[in-house]
């Protein structure tokens, strides 16, 4: 598959899980496999580029360590996404990097915060402004445990469901939002819409029972690239898994018009971002 091809399959389609591409543990990283180095608040333990390590009870010298593996595998990350799709090479904003102790049904801290919900991603604190979500997972479970997450329906059908039922930003809100520290930069109406996609799904009990959906199973070692802003998905079970967010603009896309901005903007007949 070439390069522009693989770009525009993922594009597409979405997800796709690579079989020959495994991040291997060393045996020191191995040691961290324990579920109860989270500190009980924080879902994910995680890292943002340039800053320490958040979520853990770690003490220091085990938070180095962590700290130590996250950057290593947000680094083959990216380089596992360059050596598929060069075209993005340029393009790429480092987001997030998680490690994953706990299980997938460990108690959520609230419905919006239930990642067992099927949803798109949007996140209320960091507005993309239409550029895409783009995550890539390994699963590192040592006892042989498959990650297993529902995938659900095409984003413009889910979509629709929800688009018109989405209240307009009061005047001056994203300023607001901005201004008090609420989000790390301004909410566009694209952003906005998003995260009504976002909550109306994951609080709409109807929707999480009979929305359409098919079970896909990730083994230890799998690595799958996600496109989380189109892929409708829910995590129903494992435990241990690392995952790095990359941000790709509109204009790196090979087929901007499956992206959700343009999707949504056909939808509802204006610009959004």
């Amino acid at each position: 598959m070439t390069a522009d091809a693989f770009a525009e399959r993922l594009e597409r389609e979405g997800l796709i899980v690579l079989e020959d591409e495994t991040f291997r543990l060393t045996v020191e990283e191995s040691n961290l496999l324990h579920a109860d180095l989270g500190d009980g608040r924080a879902k994910n333990i995680s890292q943002a580029p340039g800053a320490p390590v958040r979520g853990t009870k770690a003490g220091e010298t085990e938070a180095a360590r962590l700290g130590a593996l996250m950057s290593r595998f947000s680094a083959w990350a990216h380089d596992l996404i360059v050596a598929s799709a060069p075209s993005y090479a340029g393009a790429l904003e480092l987001g997030r990097t998680s490690f994953r102790p706990r299980a997938v049904d460990d108690a959520p801290i609230s419905p919006r915060k239930d990642d067992r919900r099927l949803h798109v991603d949007a996140f209320a604190s960091q507005p993309t402004g239409g550029k895409r979500i783009l995550r890539v997972f390994s699963n590192i479970n040592p006892a042989g445990e498959a990650r297993l997450w529902r995938v659900g329906e095409p984003f413009e059908a889910y979509a629709r469901r929800w688009a018109g039922r989405a209240r307009a930003p009061l005047p001056g809100e994203a300023w607001l939002l901005e201004r008090v520290g609420l989000t790390r930069s301004r909410r566009t109406p694209y952003d906005a819409l998003m995260l009504t996609l976002h909550d109306r799904a994951k609080l709409d009990a109807d929707y999480q029972r009979a929305a359409p959906r098919r079970e896909a199973a990730f083994p230890p070692g799998a690595t799958w690239i996600v496109y989380t802003d189109t892929t409708v998905h829910a995590a129903i079970a494992g435990r241990y898994a690392l995952e790095q967010t990359f941000y790709v603009p509109l204009s790196a896309m090979a087929a901007p018009e499956v992206s959700p901005a343009r999707i949504l903007e056909r939808l509802t007949g204006r610009a959004l971002c």
